[in-house]
């Protein structure tokens, strides 16, 4: 198993899950657009007893323009 960290944009320290640890760019819904998130970095906890496997990913682009909603 293998986890995304997200970097930036308005899922910043979001973790989900990767059905591919291979992949090079994540497309996430985000209310009513989709974000783009690219692969940076190398895998961490690669090891068979230290934890699954996480991959950090950058905030890219989104499809619309958002506006962050304040609470």
């Amino acid at each position: 198993m293998a986890l995304a960290r997200l970097h930036g944009g308005p899922l910043d320290g979001q973790i989900i899950r990767l059905d591919d640890a291979e992949q090079q760019t994540l497309i996430v819904p985000y209310s009513e657009t989709q974000l783009t998130y690219r692969r940076g970095g190398e895998p961490s906890n690669t090891g068979p007893h230290d934890g699954p496997t996480e991959i950090g990913f950058w905030f890219a682009e989104s499809e619309d323009d958002f506006v962050p909603r304040v609470d």
